[in-house]
């Protein structure tokens, strides 16, 4: 394993463990609180991954995953600003959801406002004892605006949602899981060694079959129940002809687990 140069004032830090990549917030003195700063380094790495990882770990540093909005930093912004500001947001939660490298969060401590939007848009989320979740936007006198509405709303569904906003309620990790916000709930310091595990096993799946199964599936959700049949067939289709599904059936008639890379 081999970290990242690092400066003092860096943000995240990255730890590379053969193709599998651990992206960590490095702010434990402010609970990892999201500034312009972290959201401009989760740009960075998932616009241009290092070279070779297939899976990324994302955790925080210092016991806890996120705290969302960092008040402290926060700047008053006109209406337009404010748009633009949030559609940012929204553009790097996409580059971590639909970027085609399997993400999976160890969740510990606060995950709270964008610290649960940026976990939401993770694809393996596990939970340790430690955790809250929480939307406490409602009782700072503002809005949701990394992506909530869409993403944890369609996790716990929209009226929970409304609930845990309008009456500023947090979440533990086995009620997180039952909502859907975690997959899964583990001891205390088990996160890390379980995503190390799911990001091995997911790492060494066929990497079309990893990119279908991260893009294709939220968006036929999306779709009309005729519309997402036919994207399903035609993604089926295309995942039969691949590198991967010739792989896999050599490794099947020859009795050996499959080597997708």
């Amino acid at each position: 394993m081999h970290d990242s140069p690092q400066t003092p004032d860096q943000v995240t830090r990255t730890e590379i463990d053969g193709d599998i990549a651990t992206l960590i917030f490095n702010r434990p003195d402010k609970r990892n609180a999201m500034n312009d700063a972290l959201v401009d380094a989760l740009d960075a790495f998932f616009s241009n991954p290092p070279d070779g990882v297939n899976a990324v770990i994302l955790r925080g540093e210092g016991g806890h995953f996120c705290s969302g909005l960092d008040l402290a930093e926060h700047e008053q912004r006109e209406p337009v600003p404010g748009v633009y500001h949030s559609r940012n947001w929204h553009r790097v939660s996409d580059l971590i959801e639909f970027g085609g490298l399997p993400v999976i969060s160890v969740l510990t401590g606060a995950v709270i406002g964008g610290g649960l939007e940026i976990a939401a848009s993770t694809h393996v989320r596990i939970a340790e004892p430690s955790v809250r979740f929480q939307l406490p936007e409602g009782r700072r006198g503002i809005f949701v605006g990394g992506g909530a509405t869409v993403r944890v709303g369609r996790l716990m569904g929209p009226d929970r949602m409304r609930e845990m906003m309008l009456t500023g309620r947090n979440y533990g990790a086995e009620d997180g899981v039952r909502l859907g916000l975690a997959h899964y709930a583990v001891g205390e310091g088990e996160g890390l060694d379980l995503a190390r595990k799911l990001a091995r096993r997911i790492a060494d799946n066929a990497p079309f079959s990893n990119y279908l199964m991260i893009n294709a599936i939220p968006r036929i959700n999306d779709m009309s129940r005729s519309d997402g049949l036919f994207a399903e067939s035609l993604a089926a289709a295309m995942s039969q002809t691949s590198d991967g599904a010739k792989e896999g059936l050599r490794a099947f008639l020859e009795k050996r687990e499959p080597k997708f890379r």
